[in-house]
């Protein structure tokens, strides 16, 4: 898992090639720690890039994340879908249709 910390440039060019799942997290917020071994188990199944929103503020608010755990599916079409909230690993591969 890739980790964002503040550089634009590296989270568009990460993004772009698309099928990547963005998770926008806190270290202080419980259900992002839940969510946290869900995404390891499918880390062989999808690319995960995590940002923590404390040091990301700039990309919070261009993709208007409110809450946290959310996560941000970056499909290879160029579109993408959101989730707020906790999610086992089979409710993330559904989501993302893996």
């Amino acid at each position: 898992m890739e980790i964002i910390k503040g550089n634009l440039d590296n989270f568009d060019d990460v993004t772009k090639k698309g099928d990547v799942l963005v998770d926008f997290f806190a270290t202080w917020c419980g259900p992002c720690k839940m969510l946290a071994p869900e995404l390891e188990e499918i880390k062989d199944k999808v690319q995960i890039v995590k940002v923590d929103i404390d040091e990301n503020l700039e990309l919070c608010k261009r993709f208007g994340v409110m809450s946290v755990p959310t996560l941000i599916y970056f499909k290879n079409d160029g579109t993408s879908i959101m989730n707020v909230g906790y999610m086992t690993s089979d409710e993330i591969l559904k989501f993302i249709g893996k």
